[in-house]
């Protein structure tokens, strides 16, 4: 395990993870407040598959997670972590996917499932697994699972769990429904505590005055004056995500929007183009933005401020991850004052509101990206990994592996950011080019 973990670029423990560890491996039940991209997927996935039993063919441990996007990170994440072991079977069970197959892949077997609250409890009422070898339990982002409505759904899950168990628990913020849920799931718990939840010196908090009106051209000016590499914006509402997306696209620049109006298929395509750096802005609903876990997002914009504290938090720890530095800059109009006071007393800030007349206004900051994605129509059902493709592009397409940024593969379709300097060379002689031995259609998506 410490080789694989090496060989990942596990080299120095996260606080979290120096903190929890100790605790996890032997075995006691723990409570750890730290905000998401501090590093817990390592923390509670050592433990679990430290004590895993391969040859014992059952499911042994069970995560839940609030959203889709983060149950399938931290299950690519567990799964590069459990390279060391062999034959180790993790599925994942999350609602907005089709139900049947996940059934037929459950009466297979598995010995860790990472799920969301809803599926997870309608699979478990209709039997589809045994939960008797259960000795693992991790909530994963509790106080979003409450903060969704899941509170009911998770203690009638845990219903079904033998008592005799493991049981951690990860929130970056502490409501009083996480205490309520703690007392009645966990047995005599060791609370951590990262203090720095936000550390002062890694994310840059930046407040500017500004209208409504204002609000469309006071963007342009953050991006002429901090000119990030790419961008997350977050607005109250669906309909301010689609209207700051026009008013931005009149602006020529091109924008992702990821709201509930999405489908699973629309929602995974948006954030593999934001994270494969071929669309460098995104703007977002809180909800929809859930589960969004990229490492190198360099500037959070709060178009509209959020409407409680711990919201503002979550948002601004989506930058400043995996130890790198980011800003967090936010809009307040008149009717955010209050909780822009609030935010100063309850977290000792000494934050003034600026003006935007500091923001460059004259010069235009150029926002193309260096990449491009393809889209290939094979994926894993047809066998496809990412070596086979990136084999394909330097080997028969004759491109330098640095123009090939990253490759994403889903069940019948993969992604490729291609840098735009050949990525119309490399779309045309891939589409004339057989992979694994068949022709498969490629365009841009």
């Amino acid at each position: 395990m410490l080789s694989n973990l090496e060989s990942l670029g596990y080299n120095n423990l996260t606080e979290i993870q120096e903190k929890s560890l100790p605790i996890t491996l032997n075995g006691d039940d723990l409570i750890a407040q730290a905000k998401t991209g501090s590093g817990k997927t390592a923390s509670f996935g050592i433990a679990l598959l430290h004590k895993l039993d391969v040859s014992k063919f059952r499911i042994q441990s069970l995560v839940i997670s609030p959203t889709r996007e983060l149950a399938n990170q931290v299950a690519n994440e567990l799964k590069k972590i459990a390279r060391y072991k062999h034959n180790v079977k993790i599925l994942t069970l999350c609602g907005g996917v089709a139900y049947r197959p996940q059934v037929h892949s459950l009466s297979h077997q598995a010995h860790i499932i990472i799920g969301t609250p809803g599926r997870l409890l309608k699979h478990l009422k209709e039997e589809n697994f045994n939960p008797e070898n259960i000795n693992t339990l991790v909530l994963d982002e509790a106080d979003k699972m409450l903060d969704m409505g899941f509170y009911d759904d998770i203690n009638e899950i845990i219903s079904y769990i033998p008592k005799k168990r493991q049981t951690m628990l990860f929130s970056a913020t502490y409501p009083l429904g996480i205490e309520d849920l703690a007392k009645d799931i966990l047995n005599k718990p060791t609370k951590i505590v990262i203090e720095s939840t936000h550390n002062e010196n890694i994310i840059e908090q930046v407040f500017y005055e500004s209208s409504y009106h204002e609000k469309c051209q006071n963007i342009l000016k953050i991006f002429n004056t901090y000119k990030p590499d790419s961008v997350l914006i977050f607005c109250n509402t669906k309909i301010e995500c689609d209207e700051l997306s026009d008013k931005l696209t009149k602006n020529n620049l091109s924008p992702l929007v990821l709201h509930s109006d999405l489908d699973q298929k629309e929602r995974n395509e948006t954030l593999i183009l934001f994270s494969n750096k071929s669309h460098p802005i995104l703007i977002a609903t809180d909800v929809a933005s859930r589960g969004i876990d990229i490492d190198d997002i360099s500037l959070i914009i709060n178009y509209d401020f959020p409407n409680t504290l711990e919201t503002y938090i979550h948002r601004i720890g989506r930058t400043a991850r995996a130890g790198k530095s980011g800003k967090a800059i936010s809009l307040i109009d008149i009717q955010d004052i209050d909780l822009f006071q609030e935010l100063k007393t309850t977290y000792n800030k000494e934050q003034t509101l600026q003006s935007p007349s500091s923001l460059t206004i004259n010069e235009k900051y150029d926002f193309t990206p260096i990449y491009d994605t393809l889209f290939i129509n094979a994926g894993k059902k047809q066998k496809i990994r990412k070596g086979d493709i990136l084999g394909t592009l330097i080997k028969a397409i004759n491109i330098e592996k640095d123009d090939v940024g990253r490759i994403d593969i889903l069940d019948f379709c993969s992604f490729v950011a291609i840098k735009r300097k050949v990525s119309k060379k490399t779309c045309d002689k891939l589409n004339n080019t057989k992979l694994k031995g068949k022709y498969f259609k490629v365009y841009f998506a």
